[in-house]
């Protein structure tokens, strides 16, 4: 396994000696790692926004401030972070802490001293269930964005560009976005051609009232009136003038 390929790994446990042997181990595989003493600072660990999201925990049950099975209850009990695989590293190898374990989310038990294949094995396939659930939320999240456009489309304020991440998938909601931002723009084009021919149509019918108007005052009795009146008085100018 390669770093491009290797998970980041949180190990939980209130030995120091443990907490070298593992990251030891797991960096060898391509791994990177963070260390905590116990519950309450992992706690604090996975729940840091500064950090990169850790892909998998490495957990001891017997530990101070916060032992394992109750780190390990709080962990699924946070919705951020109940989907992260836990996989319990014990010296406890009683069948009732396996079972409670569990029952309470751990993803898999290895006892101690750990068998560096089977961890790698189980760190392994824990990584790989982690990415698939990354990639489902991506995906819901990436759907989401084209419902939202749809929406946006509906209240006149939709930016094609919203959707280029979506776009660029290579999947069939890659090909509906990629459609839909299209449709979209020939959509906003053919409104601008509409609203330009309305505003000219808008433009002559103005006119062509304001004409309607003017032809109304000119021809009738008391424009032409006036019109006499003035060439009266023009004349009359013109006599005394002369």
């Amino acid at each position: 396994m390669t770093e491009a390929t290797g998970g980041r790994v949180l190990v939980v446990d209130d030995s120091a000696v443990n907490r070298m042997v593992l990251t030891k181990a797991l960096t060898a595989e391509g791994h990177t790692t963070l260390t905590a003493e116990h519950g309450m600072q992992a706690l604090e660990l996975l729940r840091a926004d500064d950090e990169r999201p850790v892909d998998v925990v490495l957990l001891d049950l017997e530990m101070p401030e916060l032992d394992g099975y109750e780190t390990l209850r709080r962990i699924k009990a946070d919705d951020a972070l109940r989907h992260l695989p836990v996989i319990v590293i014990s010296s406890v190898d009683e069948l009732e802490s396996v079972v409670r374990c569990i029952e309470i989310g751990a993803t898999d038990y290895l006892p101690k001293p750990f068998e560096p294949a089977l961890l790698k094995a189980r760190l392994n396939a824990s990584l790989a269930e982690k990415r698939l659930h990354d990639l489902q939320l991506e995906y819901l999240e990436q759907v989401n964005r084209v419902v939202d456009a749809a929406g946006a489309v509906e209240a006149e304020d939709f930016e094609p560009e919203s959707l280029d991440e979506v776009a660029r998938r290579e999947d069939a909601l890659g090909q509906l976005a990629r459609v839909f931002q299209r449709m979209a723009r020939e959509v906003f084009k053919r409104e601008q051609r509409l609203k330009a021919q309305v505003q000219q149509l808008r433009i002559q019918i103005d006119e062509a009232r304001a004409a309607r108007k003017v032809a109304e005052i000119t021809d009738s009795d008391f424009f032409r009136d006036l019109q006499e009146k003035a060439s009266k008085l023009r004349l009359d100018g013109e006599s005394t003038g002369g």
